[in-house]
């Protein structure tokens, strides 16, 4: 998972790009880039950090020019570890390319092979968008044969893209010295969308919050297998690049990646969220008779939309149980379960006279290793709950994610391989309520009938793409956990196995 942006404009847009990306940071904490454009010459910064931390004043005066593009990472392959992964990446020929990429290639190793002993074209890194940064290349250099570029062969560059790779995959790149692509893969399983703003100034992102914190207006989402290209003047192309396209977006954006205040190929990721608690409300009847529970508490932050919904469906109170200190570091970033659960009660604090006696059912987004939820449950315990309920948003996490979003193999999935009712033993609740695949689907699908599906294999196995990673998934310096997170609202408590976003 990451964020990404690229901007076109007649005022200069390093600082445009530098809000943008605030606006992602939700979307990936370990490293943030920016790359602009002057005549033809490209200005980078990047580094692993914070995007406030990245970019001081005299790294923002070394951005200069009207075109430009940035990244926040969170690294799903390739090494976390390693400064040179962070994005954008360059290559010289053909014109000179940078790019930046939210997603995960599935073929990325075959990829490797093809490009050094056919395309006789080097890469540097272990990361899968240098990847996608060379073939894209390559194709280009083929589609041109050295004529000035034309908008046809960026487009018949994506064709061949499209052909070649396999995966998830929103790409941004920039062309030296003509513009601004941007295109999709032909399933549109990561976000990307178009705006517009003031004196011409067109936008991509991968969340349409970057573009009204920014003063643009929505335009469109880029649809799977579109590529938009943007020339220097701000004229926009658009062409259908894949032989097949259909439009099944990752379903975890909407349960926790995205911020709520972002709307997704026409589903507002806030009303989903209330459609969730909608259903869980069916599931939690069927459990636990309503009248056995005095509050409903959300464990901060995305899950608070559907505990809100899910409490006013029953009729109970909802209260905010625990206070979240934002200044502590990411849970799954620390070494050893000792001091992840130590992290955890210096994040949450529990409200004592919430918990004082009361049969409460906490909601959380989801629950993937389980380790923060046991933790949770035996703080609520602590501040003296007479019952602790857990109910997720989400149904059972049994099966890893191979498009971009960190999930832990299969044998650290916390369902994997186990019973509900083992779930709950070993997380030490009373009664554990997970959601219903089917009736979540339905719940956000009818924001906007017109998405022909999820992308959802973590919870059924059913891999969109018809294939799993090539890629070996241990590059991490530590295993990650997808509860207990620091983020901006949205990006929740999801550890995110390794691309580089």
């Amino acid at each position: 998972m990451c964020g990404i942006v690229g901007v076109v404009s007649t005022t200069p847009v390093n600082q445009l790009i530098y809000d943008a990306l605030l606006l992602l940071q939700h979307r990936g904490q370990d490293a943030a880039g920016i790359v602009t454009q002057q005549e033809r010459k490209f200005f980078m910064h990047k580094a692993k950090g914070m995007v406030k931390d990245v970019f001081r004043t005299r790294n923002m005066r070394g951005l200069p020019g009207l075109v430009g593009l940035g990244q926040v990472r969170y690294p799903t392959a390739g090494n976390a570890a390693s400064e040179e992964e962070a994005q954008p990446f360059y290559v010289n020929a053909p014109f000179g390319i940078v790019m930046a990429h939210n997603g995960n290639l599935t073929n990325a190793r075959r990829l490797r092979r093809e490009l050094f002993d056919t395309d006789h074209r080097h890469t540097n890194t272990e990361s899968d968008s240098e990847v996608l940064l060379n073939v894209l290349a390559h194709e280009l250099g083929r589609a041109n044969s050295g004529t000035p570029l034309k908008t046809q062969d960026v487009f018949a560059a994506v064709r061949a893209v499209h052909q070649r790779v396999q995966g998830s995959y929103a790409v941004v790149a920039l062309i030296a010295g003509y513009g601004l692509l941007a295109f999709r893969d032909p399933f549109g399983i990561r976000p990307l969308c178009l705006g517009k703003g003031p004196g011409g100034t067109v936008m991509v992102a991968s969340e349409s919050v970057a573009l009204e914190g920014t003063l643009h207006t929505l335009d469109s989402d880029i649809a799977p297998g579109e590529a938009v290209f943007i020339h220097l003047d701000g004229r926009i192309e658009r062409q259908q690049c894949a032989q097949h396209s259909q439009l099944y977006p990752c379903i975890f954006e909407y349960i926790y990646l995205a911020r709520p205040d972002s709307v997704m190929d026409g589903i507002s990721v806030y009303q989903a969220r209330l459609n969730m608690g909608e259903t869980l409300a069916k599931r939690v009847i069927s459990t636990v008779p309503p009248n056995q529970i005095d509050a409903i508490i959300p464990i901060p932050e995305s899950s608070r939309p559907s505990a809100m919904q899910l409490a006013q469906r029953l009729g109970i109170p909802y209260r905010e149980g625990f206070v979240k200190n934002r200044y502590v570091g990411r849970t799954f970033i620390m070494p050893g379960q000792a001091t992840r659960k130590k992290s955890v009660r210096q994040k949450l604090n529990a409200i004592g006279s919430e918990f004082k006696g009361k049969s409460v059912l906490l909601v959380d987004d989801s629950i993937v290793r389980g380790t923060t939820s046991k933790e949770i449950v035996q703080m609520a315990r602590d501040a003296g709950a007479a019952k602790v309920y857990l109910a997720s948003a989400a149904p059972p996490v049994r099966y890893p994610n191979v498009y971009g979003i960190d999930m832990p193999t299969s044998e650290e999935l916390i369902a994997h391989n186990r019973t509900e009712e083992e779930i709950r033993q070993w997380i030490g609740c009373d009664a554990l309520i997970y959601q219903d695949l089917e009736a979540m689907k339905q719940a956000i699908a009818q924001v906007n009938p017109a998405v022909a599906g999820f992308e959802a294999s973590c919870f059924d196995a059913q891999y969109i793409t018809g294939d799993t990673s090539d890629e070996p998934r241990t590059h991490c310096p530590q295993p990650v956990s997808a509860e207990g997170e620091d983020d901006g609202e949205g990006s929740s408590r999801l550890s995110l196995p390794n691309a580089q976003h």
